[in-house]
């Protein structure tokens, strides 16, 4: 079995301030049990949730902006 690797505080802080200077974050909120869906669903197509949620804001982005009016009439949470 690899070892574990440890990363010294450093590198951490490192890390959070790279984050911090190109990432944003959003946290979101689904029905209980849709979290264990989402996340088989990823690992069956071999992304983590974060690159499957990433995909699918982006292609339904771009399939929105492709036909005007496609999603209007739609309200948040539905």
């Amino acid at each position: 079995m690899p070892e574990s690797r440890k990363y010294t505080e450093a590198q951490k802080q490192s890390a959070r301030k790279w984050d911090a200077a190109n990432l944003d974050r959003i946290s979101i909120a689904v029905p209980k049990g849709q979290k264990d869906v989402i996340k088989a669903h990823a690992e069956a197509r071999g992304e983590s949730v974060n690159a499957f949620l990433n995909r699918a804001a982006q292609e339904t982005m771009q399939r929105d902006n492709a036909a005007p009016g496609a999603s209007e009439g739609q309200t948040e949470g539905k």
